[in-house]
Formats: C-alpha cells, structure tokens, sequence
C-alpha cells in the first residue's frame, strides 16, 4: 500500500489550521474543536453561538471548491475502502470523539499548544490507536 505524502501542501493546510484556531482564540474566546464546533451547530447555546459555529462549519465544507476556483479542478478523493466500511469507520471515531471528550483538532492543536495534561493523554492514545490500526491493516491483515 503506497502513501502519497504532500509535504508543501500538508504544510500549508497545517498552517491554515493553526492560524484558524489561533484566530477563533483571539477573536471568540473559543476552542477549535471540530466536533465541539459542529455538535453545537446542532445543539446550540445561542442565536450568536450557533452563527459562528455554522460559519466555520460552512467554511470547512467550501474547501474543495476553493481549491477549483484556484486551479480549476476539484480535488481527487480516491479510497479503496467501500463506503459501509468508511461509514462504521466514521462511527466508530463519532464513539471515541465522545468518549475522549474531544477530537485531534481540539485535544491536539489547541490543548497541546495550552499544556493541558487531559489532551496529551488524549493525544498519546489517539497516535497509539492509529499506529496500532496502521501495523495491524498493513501487516496483519495484508491491505
């Protein structure tokens, strides 16, 4: 199984990221959680809470056609896994978001750069699951 590693791109999207959850620090106080952000879209605390949030929400999902204003094509998404598989995968990560009380965005870019201690054993059990996923997938099963 072949990894196509983007080290320019990986690097400005990381960027992007970084800035936006600086940004959403300095400007609304909050933290840039993904899941946080998106179950409050549902479950909001206020009219203002749930703008912001849908705001973001709405931005993440314009990504792909920002990226064809700029080059004039859409990103490829190319997977070999079936869609009942990458829908359980999509639960299951659903289950651990809020078993971990948070995801990578909130525990691993904003609770790292604040030194909490709940995100980096968040963090450190979010990379132990993925490298075990990966060994396992790549060299157990044979993917």
């Amino acid at each position: 199984m072949e990894t196509t590693f983007t080290p320019l791109q990986s690097l400005f999207g990381g960027s992007l990221i970084g800035l936006s959850a600086v940004l959403l620090m300095l400007v609304m106080g909050r933290i840039m959680g993904a899941t946080g952000i998106l179950a409050g879209v549902f479950a909001p605390a206020s009219r203002g809470d749930w703008l912001w949030r849908a705001a973001v929400v709405l931005g993440m999902m314009t990504g792909p056609w920002v990226v064809w204003a700029a080059t004039g094509a859409l990103p490829v998404v190319q997977s070999d896994i079936s869609k009942p598989v990458l829908i359980l995968g999509g639960v299951i990560v659903g289950v651990g978001v809020t078993l971990g009380g948070g995801c990578t965005s909130g525990h691993g870019i904003c609770g790292l750069a604040r030194l909490s201690p709940r995100s980096a054993v968040a963090v450190a059990v979010f990379m132990a699951s993925a490298i075990a996923t990966v060994f396992v997938i790549r060299h157990v099963v044979g993917a």
